[in-house]
């Protein structure tokens, strides 16, 4: 079964991390230190099941009840717990790979401490258009004004990734910004998520002075 097919099957109970400070793009890992107690619980009850769960981003406002059950944005990042240890206390560290989109359609009774949704998935169609070029030739401008360690992390991800996954990536490694990370997720329009980044690439660049080298000279 492949991890997309995992997700679909999961959808209609899918277990649900909200997490302001962070957003998961598909195609891409993001490290966890779960230790809330509701969370802990969500984290066991996935590792002893298929290992599914979601990435969420909540409403604004949700400051005065993040205790609760604050309303969460319909559009998040399912993924594959890839590796996880147990620590002190119950907490736990985890690898969470993305696999695809999903859109909460609702969210089931509060019967458990964390939270599940009915979700709908929503992969990528495959797409092909002058965008993928224009930001990867942004990106390989870029990879010459900041550390080569990042440059080489990113450079062989950008050159096989095509469409929305070129698009992700790119953004996962560049965009810090939670609400500009959500608004991307967010568009479902890959030609226009493409454009989205590459903007963002360019104000990037426009910050940015090229590195100078720092061995001799011939």
């Amino acid at each position: 079964m492949t991890a997309q097919e995992r997700i679909e099957r999961a959808a209609s109970a899918l277990k649900v991390f909200p997490l302001p400070s962070a957003v998961l793009f598909p195609h891409t890992v993001i490290p966890l230190h779960i230790f809330e107690p509701r969370y802990r619980a969500l984290v066991r009850d996935a590792l002893a099941g298929d290992r599914i769960l979601a990435l969420s981003q909540l409403e604004p406002g949700w400051e005065g009840d993040y205790g609760g059950r604050p309303p969460m944005q319909p559009l998040m990042c399912a993924g594959v717990i890839v590796w996880d240890e147990q620590v002190e206390e119950g907490r736990y560290n985890i690898l969470l790979q993305g696999v695809c989109r999903v859109r909460m359609t609702s969210e089931l009774t509060e019967d458990k401490a964390y939270r599940e949704v009915q979700a709908e998935a929503l992969p990528d169609f495959p797409y092909e258009g002058p965008e993928e070029e224009q930001l990867r030739q942004a990106v390989f401008e870029l990879a010459g004004r900041v550390p080569p360690s990042f440059a080489e992390n990113l450079l062989p991800v950008a050159a096989r990734a095509q469409g929305g996954m070129l698009a992700d990536v790119v953004a996962s490694a560049v965009i810090p910004e939670p609400e500009r990370r959500q608004a991307l997720l967010a568009e479902l329009d890959v030609k226009r998520r493409l454009e989205g980044v590459l903007e963002d690439v360019g104000a990037l660049i426009g910050r940015l002075q090229p590195l100078r080298p720092t061995g001799p000279l011939n």
